[in-house]
């Protein structure tokens, strides 16, 4: 198994907001970088929020030129899988989607030496049923990271049934080399950050549906009297309203009915009002 010494270049499957966020971290980090995805559509639109994201901490003074610039040149966009097989480290990335994931771990699986640890981005599926599809369940772990991926300092490290601690110190030691602080969790539906997170979520959704109070004095209410720093109508738009839903269903179908999801969020879902990203979800994000 590698260590962080051994480690050049780490792959990460997907170039969506999550992945092309895992990238640049890393390679501002000093890593070289592959970012795979489906197709090259996909992988030039993450290269362009990469380049986006660089240029936002340039012009906050947080980043200099040169070395944004260099983090852009660590990176190589492809559609390519096998481009990733020389890789000393893999994240995915990809939809959170058990199928979808199996496939792509089973296909790493095949195409990367066997002491590679390939980590997940799943932020409620198990661990051990995505390893399961593998021959090294040992070499798999849950590398959950928070979003917007370059700003927040969090990721979530889980375990899975058959993850060795080998790798679990590894993966701890490779957040830490990127800048991040870990807290770890057992293979658990939705783990700690959504297992909580969620039902505060929903309930802020419920109270807005019920007509408690205006959403924004609900968002108002959450942020000064619990000092949190989004309240639970602005945070479920910038998450995603889709992503929200999707989790909530996985704990739902896990957990019970303490985890069922509001309908104004399916509602929302269904009119393709999904947050920040299409331009409305609770609030409106439009020019």
């Amino acid at each position: 198994m590698n260590t962080t010494d051994d480690i050049d270049t780490i792959g990460v499957v997907g170039a969506g907001t999550m992945g092309h966020g895992i990238a640049q971290v890393a390679a501002t980090s000093g890593y070289e970088v592959v970012m795979r995805d489906v197709e090259q559509d996909l992988v030039d639109e993450g290269m362009a929020g990469i380049v986006d994201s660089l240029s936002r901490f340039v012009d906050k003074d947080e980043l200099g030129q040169d070395e944004a610039d260099a983090a852009r040149d660590r990176i190589t966009g492809t559609t390519d899988l096998d481009a990733l097989a020389d890789c000393e480290f893999v994240v995915e990335a990809v939809l959170e989607d058990m199928d979808v994931k199996q496939d792509v771990f089973a296909d790493l699986d095949e195409i990367t030496p066997d002491d590679v640890v390939l980590a997940t981005n799943t932020s409620t599926l198990s661990i051990t049923s995505i390893a399961s599809v593998t021959d090294r369940p040992e070499n798999v772990v849950g590398l959950h990271f928070m979003n917007p991926v370059p700003l927040m300092e969090g990721v979530e490290l889980v375990v899975g049934e058959r993850t060795d601690p080998g790798v679990v110190e590894l993966a701890h030691d490779l957040a830490e080399s990127l800048g991040k602080t870990t807290w770890e969790s057992d293979d658990k539906p939705g783990f700690v950050t959504n297992r909580i997170l969620m039902p505060w979520l929903a309930e802020g959704i419920r109270a807005f549906d019920e007509g408690v109070a205006s959403k924004e004095d609900i968002d108002r209410g959450m942020t000064l009297g619990t000092n949190v720093p989004m309240g639970p109508l602005t945070l479920a738009d910038h998450i995603g309203l889709d992503i929200c839903l999707d989790a909530m269903e996985t704990l739902h179908a896990e957990l019970g009915d303490r985890y069922q999801p509001p309908y104004l969020l399916k509602r929302k879902v269904e009119a393709g009002d999904l947050g920040k990203k299409t331009g409305n979800g609770f609030y409106d994000y439009e020019d």
